[in-house]
């Protein structure tokens, strides 16, 4: 297809504006009578001003039908999403390892340097540990865990929406979300939150009903970001994996991981439903959705802009708010009250309400003073379970597996925080996003308690029927 010059006469000068206007007179009703006309003045445009190979389109064409009779069917559909998201996750959870590990070690490395400086300098003890166990550790923390995921997870998903398969995904759930009072385009903004839950909600934009963009951002949190991929991975490989190794282990920790974005999305889906039925009543609007022809992506510009542009963002946001969460940590462990720290104290006061979630109080507090960034809570907690009094890294994922299991970890514990993590409420970003996209507090607040009460509910009553089948 190439363009030639547009020597001809325009169709109608102000053709779209004045469909446009009109589409606002007439009201939804007249809606599909005005798309098509807007398509036909497009086309017409087209007629003029593009020159086609029409031989070349024809067979695009069929092509791309071949692979939509598939990809689209009601058969095969949902099957290959949930493959193509199994896949994506278990390449991730493969490949992260390793780089993860290594960002782990060159960072102590610069942290016995810093430790080394501040000796020599002739600094006071706790600016080292304020500045170097707070603050540094925190940052290197969150970069560690959350680059190596973030490098991988981002391409495949850029790869798989300029191969032109998002848009089928789309048109997959659209029924779906139909059916719970929720908009097709929905979908699109959900699987953004597996990046980053803030630039879904500002992705939200793309849906034009205000009720059902509420929806969508009321919801969006259902999904793991990709500072909760840490903390599901690693606990799965831990404690539901634990009685396999290899490949196979990587493959049960997938499978978990899998099992538990489903879940997310289901509960997405219910609650959908309950508001589109309660505080967002409405009918569902319909949109036309426009299915691209599948293209071969350019492999290399894709890698680099979706690591460099999106990964950038999420860990530049990262990082500005781990920084004062890791000094706050720092100093809620280090003052004490009587012979505990403010840190201990806190964990205690909370301790019978987490016993009751199958959780602790120490797990709380790590959820409490992750409120900035979902990627600090595991710190958080080691530091509090060694009580240190600094940002720790247990050494490896068998000596992780021991210090949590000797603070009376099991399965169960296990997979409330899972699930807590799950479903709890949106980072601080998120909810800052929440707050400048919609410019109501109400529903900001809504937007933290909605999914904090579902994770309460959730976490209370699968300790509750655990516990009451005796399984642990």
């Amino acid at each position: 297809m190439s363009r030639s010059a547009p020597a001809f006469e325009p169709v109608a000068p102000d053709a779209f504006d004045q469909l446009m206007d009109e589409a606002k007179r007439l009201g939804a009703a007249d809606r599909d009578d005005i798309v098509t006309r807007l398509y036909e003045t497009s086309r017409q445009i087209c007629a003029r001003a593009v020159t086609v190979d029409e031989e070349k389109l024809k067979r695009q064409q069929q092509r791309t039908e071949r692979i939509d009779r598939i990809l689209t069917s009601r058969t095969w559909g949902f099957p290959i999403m949930l493959g193509l998201l199994g896949i994506v996750i278990y390449l991730t959870v493969a490949g992260a390892n390793v780089p993860s590990e290594l960002l782990a070690q060159l960072f102590g490395v610069g942290e016995t340097w810093l430790t080394a400086l501040f000796m020599a300098l002739g600094a006071p003890e706790w600016l080292h540990g304020l500045l170097v166990l707070g603050v540094y550790r925190g940052l290197t923390w969150v970069v560690s865990v959350m680059l190596p995921p973030m490098a991988i997870f981002f391409p495949m998903f850029a790869l798989l929406e300029n191969l032109g398969y998002l848009p089928r995904v789309a048109f997959n759930l659209d029924r779906v979300f139909k059916t719970c009072g929720g908009h097709g385009k929905q979908s699109l903004t959900m699987a953004m939150g597996f990046g980053c839950n803030a630039a879904a909600i500002v992705s939200t934009r793309i849906i034009e009903s205000p009720r059902e963009r509420m929806l969508a951002i009321l919801t969006n949190n259902f999904v793991p970001c990709n500072g909760r991929w840490p903390t599901l991975i690693v606990l799965a490989s831990l404690f539901m994996a634990v009685s396999v190794t290899g490949g196979l282990k990587t493959a049960v920790t997938a499978a978990v991981v899998v099992g538990l974005v489903l879940f997310g999305i289901v509960v997405t889906l219910a609650v959908s439903w309950g508001l589109s039925k309660t505080v967002l009543r409405g009918i569902p609007s319909h949109y036309t959705l426009e299915l691209p022809p599948y293209r071969i992506p350019k492999l290399w510009n894709t890698v680099i802009r979706s690591s460099l542009d999106k990964s950038w963002f999420v860990l530049k946001r990262a990082v500005i708010i781990a920084a004062p969460a890791g000094l706050i940590t720092w100093l809620l462990a280090n003052i004490t009250a009587g012979e505990l720290s403010l840190l201990e104290h806190a964990a205690r006061f909370l301790n019978p309400f987490g016993h009751a979630l199958g959780l602790d109080g120490y797990i709380l507090m790590a959820f409490i003073l992750g409120l900035p960034a979902n990627e600090i809570v595991l710190p958080i907690l080691l530091m509090a379970y060694l009580s240190t009094g600094a940002m720790v890294e247990a050494d490896g994922l068998a000596g992780l597996r021991q210090i949590l299991l000797d603070h009376g970890w099991t399965w169960l514990t296990a997979l409330n925080m899972m699930l807590f993590s799950l479903l709890h409420y949106p980072c601080g970003t998120t909810l800052f996003t929440i707050y400048r996209e919609t410019r109501s507090v109400k529903w900001t607040a809504m937007a933290f308690l909605l999914p904090t009460a579902i994770a309460v509910a959730v976490t209370f009553f699968t300790a509750q029927l655990v516990r009451g089948l005796g399984w642990v």
